[in-house]
């Protein structure tokens, strides 16, 4: 990987330097073109001038075109240009490539486009009239003072494409190339630091992973760096710590598991083998206790079914509108007895004007029930449990309040974790399997709600839990 990351951003540097030194050389080759076009077109114009000037001399001396040919046919190949002079009636006198002598001049006798140059027979300097646009008419530059026309084709230089392109090359063309070694090799200096850099922390987060791999969720990226690898790194030790948290939480919940199920198992099988050796006999009383046994197996059970549902999103609801004050009736109703066993008082403390609730009734009673019992279960004798509703804020609230031993805080976030007791010694004596809560939690959640505690050691705690208003 570290090979293919130092190419890689080499061939990136590479190519940003070829493509910067490239474009400011297409600049300037373009730029000094430009410059030797402009230059041109002045040296045409400074030439018109000249060849206007000694032609107006000429006429002035002679007092005629005889003669002048030769002087056309020198200029013609000295500048490299057609040139073609036309007396004051338009005949051609003069003609650099001596093919049009006595002709009348007009443009689709030449074939193209050509600067005219009125030529003074007193010595005055005319205006030169550039190329007519094609399609434009010849315009006639005959005037009384004028002895003729010089007709001269104004177009590019022979080669300027070929000199802009050697002038260039060999004004700046040798500093480019020593500049792009000199960036080339910083390119490469830049790619050994920047690929150290990089991937330090990128070699340390592919060996915590790899550890994470055999089952090694201790490990963490010591990176401070506070740019994106660093919030990388972090994001990555955060998911280390939710990864070791949960596989603490998995081996836990297989022990529990484990637990629970030896519990009534070695209770069952004691039983059967007391039955054989005829240590017990199979009367109504045994029979009885087994029976509860294999109820706490089917609890158990039926407990896990239903929290692996709820963890992967498949409980089966059956959604309508509830009066929640009805379902908490019910449920307190249900569970008089077992708080009157223990000399708790069971009441209620809910308000008349409650909307209804879009639930499942039986899930919802489900949860109360659990919440109720396990106040039941850590509540000292003579002690008192409240369930309460009320409306706030398009919500609805529920709260089972009780005045027992309470739970620590620090407790407080472990509570709602699967198989998690806070007195695990007193716990099995309750008949609980530890999951009631945990179920409770993912029930309110598939409905849309949350749940919460607030609790005070030795003064009593408070489950509450939310639905929203359908």
């Amino acid at each position: 990987m570290t090979h293919n990351l130092n190419f890689r951003l080499l061939i990136a540097f590479t190519l940003i330097i070829i493509v910067t030194i490239g474009s400011a050389f297409f600049l300037t080759y373009r730029t000094t073109r430009n410059e030797i076009t402009q230059m041109g077109e002045r040296m045409e114009l400074s030439q018109d001038a000249r060849m206007q000037s000694e032609l107006s001399s000429y006429y002035q001396i002679v007092n005629t075109w005889e003669g002048i040919q030769v002087f056309i046919e020198q200029w013609g190949e000295l500048y490299q240009r057609r040139i073609i002079l036309a007396d004051k009636n338009g005949v051609i006198v003069a003609d650099s490539d001596g093919l049009l002598l006595g002709n009348t001049y007009n443009d689709d006798l030449i074939g193209e486009e050509m600067a005219q140059i009125p030529i003074s027979a007193t010595g005055q300097v005319l205006e030169i009239i550039m190329p007519q646009r094609k399609g434009k008419p010849w315009v006639s530059t005959i005037t009384p003072d004028t002895a003729g026309t010089l007709y001269v084709v104004h177009g590019e230089f022979p080669n300027i494409n070929q000199a802009a392109l050697q002038i260039t090359f060999e004004s700046i063309g040798r500093f480019f190339i020593f500049g792009g070694l000199v960036a080339i090799a910083i390119a490469i200096l830049l790619t050994f630091l920047l690929s150290r850099r990089i991937l330090s922390p990128v070699k340390a987060l592919i060996g915590a992973t790899r550890r994470f791999g055999r089952g090694d969720f201790s490990h963490r990226v010591d990176y401070k760096d506070k740019g994106e690898l660093g919030e990388l790194a972090s994001s990555f030790n955060s998911m280390a710590d939710d990864l070791e948290r949960i596989e603490r939480l998995r081996r836990n919940m297989v022990a529990d598991v484990a637990h629970e199920l030896r519990t009534p198992l070695s209770n069952l099988k004691g039983y059967l083998e007391a039955i054989s050796d005829g240590v017990i006999k199979p009367d109504e009383s045994t029979i009885r206790s087994l029976n509860e046994e294999a109820s706490s197996l089917s609890r158990l059970v039926a407990d896990l079914q239903e929290l692996s549902l709820a963890d992967a999103g498949e409980l089966k609801m059956t959604i309508q509108p509830e009066n929640i004050n009805d379902l908490i009736y019910e449920t307190v109703n249900a569970l008089q007895p077992k708080a009157a066993a223990k000399d708790l008082k069971l009441i209620t403390d809910l308000s008349t004007e409650l909307p209804e609730l879009n639930i499942d009734a039986q899930r919802i009673k489900q949860v109360l029930y659990n919440l109720l019992d396990n106040a039941i279960a850590h509540t000292g004798k003579g002690g008192t449990i409240t369930a309460a509703a009320k409306h706030q804020n398009n919500m609805v609230s529920i709260s089972v309040s009780d005045t027992g031993e309470g739970i620590p805080t620090e407790e407080l976030p472990m509570i709602f974790e699967r198989f998690y007791r806070v007195d695990k010694s007193r716990a099995r004596t309750t008949g609980g399997s530890g999951l009631g809560l945990t179920i409770a939690k993912r029930l309110v959640e598939a409905h849309g709600g949350k749940i919460s505690v607030d609790s005070q050691p030795g003064k009593g705690s408070t489950f509450t839990f939310i639905l929203p208003v359908r």
